[in-house]
């Protein structure tokens, strides 16, 4: 049994809670939040303890993993003292906000030898994963063109548009990502354009709502990302990539597959009402996937070189969002080992 604790008992921490105490191989044993009756709340619900303190979750003889949910601006010291403590981090995506803090984090955990993953959950999606593995078999031959979608229902409050870092790190960082993984390949080259059409108070903080992200492999094979926050008609996700032999598609998901037909039409189950609808299962594979890496002592399947990738290409999405023009992406190869994607 691996002993976890889990740090941050806010939305997302208490979607991790609920998975750490479902898990036959997990002991869950400590919640810790800087709220500590929302600590105390979670950790009853699961039958685990509220910690007092950090001191207590970094204990290398009562602790084996952390699972970090705290708020972002605390991941990077959360990371580096879980490797200080030797104990195995699985992390909330960002490792930090800022991308030379998050590479100078990833060397520090790294040079400690602990296992750790960043939760970049999309990649267990059922479909997303069928889709990568046909791609990576050559079902669709050399990869010309990648179509990704990501349209949530709802804009999101201006109080976390102000702190999240904008919708290239915050969003589109995990398509991003399943572009990397789904082709194998890191994109050289990005180019974004984008506009406050669901809401334009988000324009204060230099930020968009509605953006197209086209994205240059080295071999010239092209990506596109669109991202919207707020739709009509609930959270659209897809992805289709086609090459010189065919194309592959994992199509978006409808809440149900019911369809009622009259004399008149045929009225089908509509989209999934909201993102977390519609990804809550990939939290519980992936940490399942982080728990049978430590049990085998094998890599963990998201590393944190993936998170540090994603985000510069995110980070070269911002600054092409900002400068109107196309902008290689750096990805500091002193810092970055080869990464299995």
């Amino acid at each position: 049994m691996q002993r976890f604790a889990l740090i941050g008992a806010g939305f997302i921490g208490s979607v991790h809670a609920a998975n750490l105490a479902a898990h036959r191989g997990i002991d869950f044993a400590l919640v810790f939040d800087v709220d500590r009756a929302r600590a105390e709340a979670v950790a009853a619900e699961h039958g685990a303890r509220a910690a007092a303190s950090l001191d207590e979750v970094f204990d290398p003889g009562a602790i084996d993993a952390v699972l970090i949910a705290s708020s972002t601006d605390t991941h990077a010291e959360n990371l580096r003292r879980a490797a200080d403590a030797g104990i195995a981090a699985f992390v909330e995506k960002p490792i930090d906000l800022d991308l030379a803090a998050a590479r100078e984090t990833v060397a520090y955990v790294e040079a400690s030898g602990i296992p750790a993953m960043v939760d970049f959950n999309r990649r267990f999606d059922r479909d997303h994963g069928e889709l990568q593995r046909l791609v990576r078999q050559g079902a669709v031959g050399a990869v010309e063109l990648v179509q990704l979608t990501s349209r949530g229902p709802a804009s999101p409050p201006l109080d976390y548009v102000r702190v999240s870092g904008g919708q290239m790190r915050d969003q589109t960082v995990h398509f991003f990502d399943l572009a990397r993984w789904i082709t194998g390949e890191d994109p050289v080259e990005v180019f974004v354009a984008g506009s406050a059409l669901a809401d334009p108070r988000i324009e204060q903080f230099g930020d968009v709502d509605t953006s197209v992200a086209t994205l240059r492999l080295a071999g010239g094979g092209l990506i596109q990302i669109d991202s919207v926050r707020r739709t009509g008609y609930g959270y659209d996700e897809r992805i289709e990539v086609m090459g010189a032999a065919g194309l592959v598609e994992s199509r978006r998901q409808q809440a149900g597959n019911v369809v009622r037909y009259s004399s008149r039409d045929a009225v089908a189950d509509g989209l999934h009402a909201g993102w977390f609808e519609r990804v809550r299962s990939t939290y519980a594979a992936a940490l399942a996937s982080f728990v049978t890496s430590l049990d085998d002592g094998t890599t963990p399947a998201v590393t944190l070189e993936d998170g540090l990738k994603a985000q510069a290409i995110a980070e070269a999405a911002a600054a092409s969002l900002r400068s109107g023009r196309p902008e290689h992406v750096v990805y500091d190869a002193p810092l970055l080992k080869r990464t299995r994607m």
